[in-house]
C-alpha cells in the first residue's frame, strides 16, 4: 500500500513539473550570456553576412540575443505568430494560446498595460511591446509560438545612415511624380486611339485581344495606391473599348514612424509606383491618345498598402498583411498582384500569403530590382515562396538575359520583356492625366504578367488557379522544363487565349 501511495505521488509531481514546463518558462530557466543589445550595425552585418554566405537570413535561425537585439533597436515591438496554423478560423484554441503567451509577456516584463498593440482577426499573429531579452527567450521556448520577430526593424533605413547614401531594394525606393514623351518606336496605336506598349507585339498579347480581354476577373493590387490624379484609373476606367467594370480604391497604410499610431491615410497613391502598375496592367484601351493595359476589360481592387516599395517599417509590413487578408476574403478577387518586397522573410506578411493562397487566389509577386548594394541577394520575398508566382524583367528578344537592375533565380517562374535594346522600358499611364512615363524592372513585369493571368481566367471563367497556372506554362518558353533561373519564361498570350 506504501508502495503504491508512494508511485502515486511521483507521477503527480512528474506531471505537474512537466505541465510547468510546457505554460511558461522560470526564472531559473533564462540564463543571460550576453546582455547588451548588438548595434544596428552589427546587426545589418550579420543579416549581409548570412544573405551572401547562405542566400538568405531568417530571423527563425538567428539566435535569441540576435533576435531581441534587433526588436530593441526596432522600437521594442514584436511581432509574434502562434498556433500549429496561421489561420485563426483553423486554430480553435487560437484565444487561450494568446492568453498564454500575454501572461509571459506579464511575467518577464512585470507590467500588463501596453504590451499589445494589435491582434490580428484573421491570422494567428499578434503585435506586441517587449523590452527584455527574458521575454524573448521565454516567449521562443513555448511550444505553440511559431515565430518571434522584430516588427520595426529598419534594414534599409540603417544601411542608409550606416553607408551614407541612399540605398534601397529598388532603383530607389520605386517612387517618381515624372512625366516622359513616348518614343515613336515604343508604342504601336490602336483603336480607338490608345498607344500599346512595344512588349505587347514580344508576347503576341494585341492578337490575343481578339480571344480575351480580361473581362469578369478582378484583380487586386497591393502597392502604393492609384494616383487620385489619374481618372483613367478613376472617373475614365470606362474609357474607348474598356466598358462594364470597375475599379475600387483601398487604403491600409498609417503614414507614421511611431508603431502605436493608427488612422489610414486613405487611397491615393503618394509615390506613382502603384499608378504605373494598374496602368501597366488595366489601363482602358482608350481614345486619348494614352497607353493601355494588358487585361484592359478586367476590374482593379487596388490597396494603398505602403508608402513606397520597400517594406521597411511596421505599418508597411502591416499594411500588407491585411491588404493580403483582405482581398483574400474578397471573393469577387481571382488574382493578387504585388510588386513591392524585402530581401528577408516577414512573418506576418508571409502568414498574410499563405491565407490569401488558402482562399483561392492566384498571386504573382516581383523577383526583385536592385541597385549595387543588393546585387547580391536573389529572389526577394515574398516571390519566393511556394505560394507565389515570381516574375522578373529581362531584355527584349530574350528570356535568360535579365534586365540591368532585375534579379534571377531558382524560385523565378516566368519572365516578361521589359527592357530595350535602347534602354527605354515600358510605356504607362503618368501620374497625372494627360502624361505618359516608362517604368521598368521586376515590378512592370509582374503587373504585365498578373494582367496576362487575367486574359486567360477570363477565357476560361470556370477554370480552377492551377488551370490557369499550367495553360500559362504550357503557352511559355521553356515548357515542359523550366530555366533553372528563369522558370517557364516568356508567355505567349495568343497561344494562351486560343
Amino acid at each position: 500500500m506504501k508502495k503504491h501511495v508512494f508511485l502515486v505521488l511521483m507521477l503527480f509531481f512528474v506531471f505537474t513539473a512537466c505541465n510547468r514546463d510546457d505554460l511558461q518558462n522560470t526564472a531559473a530557466d533564462i540564463e543571460i550570456t550576453q546582455k547588451d543589445p548588438l548595434s544596428a550595425k552589427q546587426i545589418n552585418e550579420k543579416i549581409n553576412e548570412t544573405t551572401r554566405t547562405k542566400g538568405r537570413f531568417s530571423w527563425k535561425e538567428s539566435s535569441d540575443h540576435f533576435v531581441w537585439s534587433a526588436i530593441f533597436q526596432g522600437n521594442k515591438i514584436a511581432s509574434i505568430g502562434f498556433g500549429s496554423s496561421f489561420d485563426r478560423s483553423q486554430t480553435p484554441d487560437s484565444k487561450s494560446i494568446e492568453a498564454d503567451i500575454l501572461k509571459t509577456i506579464e511575467k518577464y516584463e512585470g507590467k500588463s498595460d501596453r504590451i499589445v498593440l494589435a491582434s490580428d482577426p484573421y491570422l494567428n499573429q499578434m503585435d506586441v511591446a517587449i523590452e527584455k531579452q527574458e521575454t524573448v527567450i521565454a516567449l521562443r521556448k513555448m511550444k505553440n509560438i511559431r515565430y518571434v520577430e522584430p516588427a520595426d526593424y529598419r534594414y534599409f533605413e540603417n544601411e542608409r545612415k550606416l553607408n551614407g547614401t541612399a540605398k534601397s531594394s529598388s532603383s530607389s525606393s520605386g517612387c517618381g511624380f515624372e512625366s516622359t514623351a513616348l518614343s515613336a518606336s515604343d508604342y504601336t496605336t490602336v483603336t480607338p486611339n490608345a498607344k500599346a506598349p512595344w512588349s505587347f507585339a514580344k508576347h503576341n498579347i494585341i492578337n490575343a485581344w481578339s480571344y480575351s480581354t480580361g473581362a469578369g476577373i478582378t484583380i487586386g493590387v497591393i502597392d502604393s495606391g492609384v494616383s487620385s490624379e489619374q481618372s483613367l484609373l478613376g472617373s475614365s476606367f470606362n474609357n474607348g473599348l474598356s466598358s462594364g467594370r470597375t475599379i475600387s480604391k483601398n487604403g491600409v497604410y498609417v503614414d507614421s514612424i511611431w508603431p502605436w499610431s493608427s488612422g489610414y491615410d486613405g487611397s491615393a497613391d503618394k509615390c506613382g509606383h502603384g499608378t504605373s502598375m494598374a496602368s501597366a496592367m488595366a489601363a482602358p484601351r482608350n481614345n486619348m491618345g494614352q497607353p493601355v493595359g494588358v487585361a484592359y476589360n478586367a476590374n482593379l481592387v487596388t490597396y494603398r498598402a505602403a508608402s513606397n516599395v520597400v517594406l521597411d517599417g511596421y505599418h508597411e509590413q502591416n499594411g500588407v498583411k491585411i491588404a493580403f487578408t483582405e482581398l483574400g476574403n474578397n471573393s469577387n478577387v481571382k488574382i493578387i498582384s504585388m510588386s513591392m518586397g524585402h530581401i528577408f522573410s516577414v512573418g506576418k506578411i508571409e502568414d498574410g500569403v499563405k491565407y490569401a493562397y488558402s482562399k483561392g487566389k492566384l498571386i504573382f509577386c516581383a523577383g526583385g530590382t536592385s541597385t549595387s548594394f543588393t546585387n547580391f541577394v536573389g529572389v526577394i520575398f515574398p516571390a519566393w515562396m511556394s505560394e507565389t508566382q515570381a516574375v522578373t524583367g529581362v531584355k527584349e528578344n530574350t528570356s535568360n538575359q535579365k534586365c540591368d537592375v532585375c534579379h534571377s533565380g531558382a524560385e523565378i517562374d516566368f519572365t516578361y520583356q521589359m527592357e530595350r535594346a535602347s534602354g527605354n522600358s515600358i510605356p504607362v499611364l503618368s501620374y497625372y492625366n494627360g502624361q505618359t512615363d516608362y517604368v521598368g524592372g521586376s515590378s512592370v513585369a509582374t503587373a504585365s504578367t498578373a494582367g496576362i493571368a487575367a486574359l486567360v481566367w477570363s477565357k476560361n471563367p470556370s477554370w480552377t488557379r492551377n488551370q490557369v497556372l499550367n495553360r500559362m506554362r504550357q503557352s511559355a518558353t521553356y515548357y515542359p522544363t523550366p530555366n533553372s533561373n528563369y522558370g517557364y519564361g516568356n508567355i505567349n498570350v495568343l497561344q494562351a487565349v486560343q
